[in-house]
């Protein structure tokens, strides 16, 4: 699973930032001031924003352990990930991953369309304000993605679980992990 999430990682933060459009620019007429990197990076912790209780209480599996996963720094896009995975006696049960491209600009909405572009099957999912995208891949992997602008950074946000994991399944675990920021 821990491979998977990274491929996602890198595939999501290659596609979000880099499909060759240009974002429009932001229509703030002064930028506002950004956390400290440090802070900024402490308050994207996946393992933070999503415990490992919520994790078992959505899919049904109690004494699930959230497991820090590698940090995966794109230079290509400025894209800089991080994980956390579940599970339980050492066997994954899913994984999120938080992606920010510091130094970039860019609409959440933009990111969400990009990834329903490149993913084959991607379906829309109601109720997050700038859209989400739920799709099964070739690895029989579930994710749902979502976008948001944490401190004027585009942020990508994606839950990655067994496809068995429905859109009822991980929409309130990204939901939660979105308002945790």
């Amino acid at each position: 699973m821990r491979t998977l999430v990274v491929a996602f990682v890198a595939f999501a933060a290659l596609t979000a930032c880099s499909s060759g459009e240009k974002p429009a620019p932001s229509s703030s007429a002064a930028p506002k001031p950004a956390p400290s990197s440090k802070a900024a990076a402490a308050s994207l912790d996946p393992c933070v924003m999503l415990p490992a209780e919520a994790v078992s209480k959505a899919i049904s599996v109690p004494g699930l352990k959230a497991v820090p996963g590698p940090a995966e720094d794109s230079t290509a896009n400025g894209g800089k990930a991080r994980s956390c995975e579940y599970q339980l006696n050492g066997k994954a049960a899913g994984a999120l991953a938080v992606t920010r491209y510091e130094g970039r600009q860019g609409k959440p909405a933009e990111m969400v369309a990009s990834i329903k572009k490149a993913k084959a099957g991607a379906q829309d999912v109601a109720g997050f304000p700038d859209g989400a995208v739920y799709y099964v891949d070739a690895q029989k992997t579930a994710t749902l993605a979502s976008a948001e602008l944490v401190s004027g950074t585009p942020v990508l946000i994606n839950y990655t679980g067994p496809a068995k994991m429905t859109v009822e399944q991980m929409t309130p675990l990204v939901k939660q992990a979105l308002a945790a920021r």
